[in-house]
């Protein structure tokens, strides 16, 4: 059954209404495309109101819809060939990040990226999308072969957070995602980041430095969940959804402030309602700025990865 959301209730009543005409209409053979066609026209005008005039919250849930594409479908969407590499060579392989070599459109890359799974058998398998410290070393050990044969580096976020359990401490996760930072902060090849779905915390960072960062029309990027966030500040999660509109957490927020380099916009209803579409949007993004990342010599292009992350954040007092 498909997910529909509160905010989603007037589409979901004019489909029931649409397909019960059509059924009327199939049954008696009575002419209803008038009809028809008024419902249609009413449909579509509802979608565009809906979509167009989301609040904080809900693209927070339109980041989480079960249908959403994830990495491994965009993989399979936009690369001809994957080859995925396993391991930080330390501990284990982490299933929450998949990583490994892949061609797209031609060019030879390195795709690394959360995956949550869509089903519960594979939620459990893939930590929810939630990396331990082993995952992150397996993404930079990635980046670093990338670096090693000059390949550019495309990263998907979509996580709820780093995992935050006690193993995970122990085993350095605050260093992990903060050596990944420094790591890609430099590194010697283009790194092209896009949040499709959930970019939170530390989690998200520690594969987001990238020469260009952009995020999908209906994801959110922040250091911390709407839930998270009214916990703390209101001791409930009653206060969600006025956190999500206080954390400035949308792509538009993220862009009117600097904070990404552009937005790729979703088809009407969301990248579930037509992934192959917005497979192909992401697809043209990327090769358009691998193309004109690698004219750049390697002192210019960390230089400017630098400068445009040490001007986030900083207060010009008039």
């Amino acid at each position: 059954m498909e997910t529909t959301f509160d905010f989603e209730k007037p589409i979901a009543d004019l489909l029931v209404q649409l397909e019960k005409v059509k059924q009327v209409s199939e049954k008696t053979k009575v002419d209803m495309s008038a009809t028809v066609r008024e419902l249609e026209a009413e449909l579509e005008k509802t979608r565009n109101s809906v979509y167009t005039n989301l609040t904080g919250w809900q693209n927070v849930q339109m980041s989480r819809h079960p249908d959403r594409p994830q990495t491994l479908d965009y993989i399979s969407m936009i690369c001809e060939d994957f080859i995925e590499l396993h391991g930080d060579r330390t501990v284990k392989d982490d299933k929450a990040i998949i990583g490994g070599f892949a061609t797209i459109g031609g060019v030879s890359v390195m795709v690394i990226g959360h995956q949550k799974g869509k089903n519960t058998k594979e939620r459990q398998f893939r930590n929810f999308g939630m990396a331990n410290p082993e995952g992150y070393r397996k993404a930079l050990r990635l980046m670093k072969l990338a670096e090693k044969f000059n390949k550019p580096v495309v990263t998907f976020i979509d996580t709820m957070g780093a995992y935050p359990g006690i193993e995970a401490e122990e085993r350095g996760q605050g260093e992990a995602i903060a050596r990944n930072l420094l790591e890609m902060s430099v590194l010697e090849v283009p790194i092209i980041c896009i949040i499709i779905g959930e970019g939170a915390s530390g989690g998200a960072l520690g594969i987001g430095i990238g020469d260009k960062v952009y995020m999908l029309e209906h994801t959110w990027y922040s250091v911390i969940s709407p839930e998270s966030c009214s916990s703390i500040l209101w001791r409930s999660w009653d206060y969600k959804e006025k956190a999500a509109e206080c954390l400035k957490l949308t792509s538009d927020n993220m862009y009117a402030n600097g904070l990404i380099d552009g937005i790729i916009k979703e088809p009407l209803g969301g990248a579930h309602q037509n992934p192959e579409e917005t497979a192909n949007t992401v697809k043209k993004q990327l090769l358009e700025d691998i193309a004109a990342l690698r004219l750049k010599n390697t002192e210019t292009l960390i230089s400017e990865r630098i400068d445009k992350f040490c001007k986030m954040g900083v207060v010009v007092e008039g």
